[in-house]
């Protein structure tokens, strides 16, 4: 399925590793060190090298013919599809620290998950969409991208806004470049319509955490001149959101509009105890199926077996009732950490037995 950042990259790029690629030294290009800190110009062998390069990455991802036209169309395109799939993989292992399913994303157990329509499915369709979403609209912002820039201050010039700062995340543009990405809505299939709501939840997480950021300008920081931008949340605070939203998810089934014959997401036909008959908003995670444990190895997941726990938090559930080794270990932490005048801090090492809780078999 293209449709799904996180089922698109090699294990290299998904951890985010975008130094696996050699990166040319500055011997390289001939260059001493000593230039002034301009752009350099580019020669047109290093213009041919650097497009083909753009292409070798559009092409080794497992895009479809219409997304990988789109990523070759702007060099900056395959740079931030990288880093949205890094982004949203981190924050995705992140959330997912204490529970179970820890967002492993290795490839056969990734594959597996994407098949199924779990409610972890659910999460990885919505964070990697906010990613892609988020990534875009900086990458316009910081001038990454040849077809965007800076969502423009009201009343200001695109040259003002970039003078005072007021150079704003592009949500439109982004927005937009995600919509046609991802493809439109499909009308039959159950599946497809639950992952393309779940992809316009991430985006509209996104979009509910805009702020718009004030700068004045004036003598003696009076307000004579006052511009203002909108920047997107901070990132983990939409994986927090969407963790949430996980943590609420309805499950679903389908129904047929009579008006346009089209399939609509509903709540299952028959009822399922522990299940809500809600009818899902266009805010809501929905899945289809239920989740396996995830407590031994499976196609899903490598299982819960020798995963450290935390006594008195976790243990008992990420164990599944197996119990837990513990084991006793010294490590030497820096404590006892002092700011000296004026640049440094000046720390003891301290050292100290602790215990580390692991699953049993």
């Amino acid at each position: 399925d293209g449709h799904v950042l996180l089922g698109w990259l090699s294990s290299c790029a998904l951890l985010g590793l975008l130094a696996c690629a050699p990166r040319p030294s500055a011997a390289y290009f001939g260059l001493t060190g000593n230039e002034p800190l301009t752009i350099l110009p580019l020669t047109s062998e290093m213009e041919e090298a650097a497009v083909k390069a753009h292409y070798k990455v559009c092409d080794r991802l497992k895009l479809e013919k219409k997304q990988r036209r789109m990523c070759r169309r702007d060099p900056g395109v395959a740079e931030t599809l990288m880093e949205a799939i890094s982004m949203s993989a981190l924050e995705c292992q992140y959330q997912f620290r204490f529970e179970r399913w820890n967002c492993t994303l290795e490839g056969r157990y990734r594959a597996s998950l994407l098949k199924r329509g779990f409610k972890e499915t659910a999460f990885l369709y919505a964070i990697s969409s906010a990613g892609l979403t988020h990534a875009m609209a900086k990458a316009c912002s910081a001038g990454r991208m040849e077809r965007c820039t800076c969502d423009e201050a009201p009343d200001l010039e695109n040259r003002e806004a970039w003078q005072w700062g007021g150079c704003g995340d592009n949500l439109k543009y982004s927005n937009k470049f995600v919509k046609e990405f991802l493809g439109r809505k499909p009308n039959k299939d159950l599946r497809a319509r639950v992952d393309f709501h779940n992809n316009l939840v991430g985006m509209k997480v996104i979009k509910a955490g805009v702020e718009t950021t004030c700068k004045c300008h004036g003598v003696s920081g009076s307000c004579t001149v006052r511009t203002c931008w909108r920047q997107l949340s901070p990132f983990h605070e939409i994986g927090k959101q969407l963790k949430q939203k996980y943590e609420t998810s309805l499950k679903v089934g389908s129904t047929t509009n009579e008006a346009t014959g089209e399939g609509d997401i509903s709540p299952p036909k028959k009822s399922i105890p522990g299940h809500s008959d809600q009818i899902p908003r266009t805010t809501d995670l929905v899945y289809i199926d239920d989740s396996p444990s995830f407590c031994m190895m499976s196609r899903y997941s490598p299982g819960t077996s020798g995963r450290k726990c935390y006594k008195d938090k976790n243990c008992d559930s990420i164990c599944c009732g197996r119990g837990h080794n513990t084991q006793s270990r010294v490590v030497t932490r820096p404590c006892q950490c002092q700011v000296r005048w004026c640049c440094y801090v000046e720390c003891k090492q301290c050292t100290q037995r602790e215990e580390v809780y692991t699953c049993k078999d």
